[in-house]
């Protein structure tokens, strides 16, 4: 017997308030570049934006798209406030000891299409995600390759359509007319290439975290959703 449609559970609840934070921390710290082994530089967002994915894939396995849809928006919202909150707190008059005003607008001051940039970026990478992953899963075993089943083949592939969303919708958004084509066509597929490497680093992780929230949660209702609209949020799973 299969769990009310609209149950969630405390796990649930705990991975969804870890999805959020990781998505907001990836913003906070985005500002600073990590050099790798003096080939190259990446933001410090790198190291925390693609858990976020994982734990998209966890949600999607074990909860479904619906929940996971639902997820991804109360990230969206949630880091929307955040960069709201900063803002104001920006732009309220500081006190004659405050002395970092200027360290504050530097940091939290964002470009506002930088903003943007990750917002849309975010958005549709999460959801593309979250969408070949339940795709996959509910494909018809009759009609194609068995692998595509898998657990680890579809977070890898959905991990890779997912972070070449986000890339090729961020840094166009955020550096056209900054840097050049050539740059960002290259920051595009490093960025791209390396969070998939990370999903795959950590898979052994993931698929064993996905098997403990299955054998927690039991008998979960997964089936294919009724609409894969992002925005529809009446088919709870």
């Amino acid at each position: 017997m299969s769990k009310p449609s609209r149950h969630v559970s405390v796990t649930f609840m705990l991975l969804s308030v870890t999805f959020c934070v990781c998505i907001i921390v990836s913003n906070l710290v985005e500002i600073k570049t990590v050099e790798i082994g003096k080939l190259f530089s990446v933001t410090a967002g790198m190291f925390v934006f693609p858990i976020s994915y994982i734990l998209n894939d966890c949600i999607v396995e074990v909860y479904g798209f619906a929940k996971a849809r639902m997820v991804i928006w109360l990230g969206f919202a949630m880091n929307l406030l955040v960069a709201l909150l900063l803002q104001l707190a920006i732009l309220l008059p500081g006190s004659e000891e405050w002395h970092g005003q200027a360290a504050m607008e530097m940091i939290y001051g964002a470009v506002p299409r930088i903003f943007i940039a990750s917002f849309i970026a975010f958005l549709c990478g999460s959801m593309v995600n979250a969408y070949v992953m339940s795709r996959l899963k509910h494909a018809d075993p009759e009609k194609g390759s068995r692998l595509r089943h898998s657990f680890s083949f579809r977070a890898m592939l959905s991990t890779f359509f997912g972070e070449g969303v986000d890339s090729l919708i961020f840094f166009p958004i955020a550096f056209a007319g900054v840097l050049s084509w050539g740059l960002i066509g290259r920051l595009i597929l490093v960025q791209t290439l390396l969070k998939t490497l990370y999903e795959l680093i950590i898979l052994p992780v993931t698929v064993r975290v996905v098997r403990l929230l299955m054998r927690h949660e039991g008998d979960l209702d997964t089936s294919k959703p009724a609409s894969y609209k992002w925005w529809n949020f009446k088919d709870l799973d």
